[in-house]
């Protein structure tokens, strides 16, 4: 091809261009005239709508926890690929689909989820042993692995997963008033004021700093 067809072709590129960007077109979702330059076509369909009409269709989908978004239109089933949305696409929403979309290909086995609710950081287990005592590398509080729950130091997963629902209100009631189990029979204890020499119902005697067995020269504890 000769630098003067080379050329025409340009020209005419450029003239269809233009062309298209002062034409209107119907989106079929919100039913509104658009210029071609506010409207969006997927790259896997023929399909086209307004770029605002799929920014809330993506954004509606990441909601509900969806990360295979497929075209609007009601009959197909090709699949809108994040990077040829990113243009028309809020930052927060790019990001989160892109998360969502990596959290997707991991096996539902090796998920684990920061228990906490202000954090729900999810970690990736690599199929080896996980230490149950685990520390979130997003908030680093520590959480029970097996049990998915914040750590309970004061008892093992087995005896935690025996308890029902009342008896975990019973825990974290006694987390946030900072009672002392015993460590014998396990039955809460409160001090309210006094020495630390604890002795529990069942006979057993221990430090409500510390929570060890007492002995005569422990002499109290810096815990308490």
């Amino acid at each position: 091809m000769s630098k003067n067809e080379e050329r025409r072709k340009e020209m005419c590129e450029l003239d269809m261009e233009e062309s298209s960007n002062s034409s209107t077109s119907l989106c079929e979702i919100c039913m509104e005239g658009k210029s071609w330059g506010e409207m969006f076509k997927n790259k896997t369909c023929s399909h086209v709508f307004c770029s605002d009409c799929v920014r809330k269709h993506v954004g509606a989908k990441i909601e509900e926890k969806i990360s295979m978004v497929v075209c609007p239109d009601v009959k197909c089933k090709e699949v809108l690929e994040p990077e040829f949305c990113q243009s028309i696409l809020p930052s927060e929403v790019f990001v989160r689909w892109g998360d969502a979309l990596c959290e997707s290909m991991i096996v539902a086995s090796h998920r684990v989820y920061c228990p906490y609710e202000d954090c729900s950081a999810l970690l990736v287990a690599d199929g080896e042993k996980v230490k149950r005592e685990t520390e979130c590398p997003n908030c680093h509080r520590l959480f029970c692995v097996g049990c998915k729950v914040p750590w309970h130091s004061d008892m093992d997963c087995e005896d935690f997963q025996k308890l029902d629902r009342d008896d975990h209100l019973v825990v974290d009631i006694a987390k946030k008033q900072k009672w002392r189990r015993c460590p014998s029979c396990k039955f809460y204890v409160e001090r309210t004021d006094g020495c630390p020499h604890i002795i529990c119902r069942c006979g057993f005697q221990f430090c409500y700093g510390c929570g060890t067995a007492w002995i005569d020269s422990h002499g109290g504890c810096a815990a308490v």
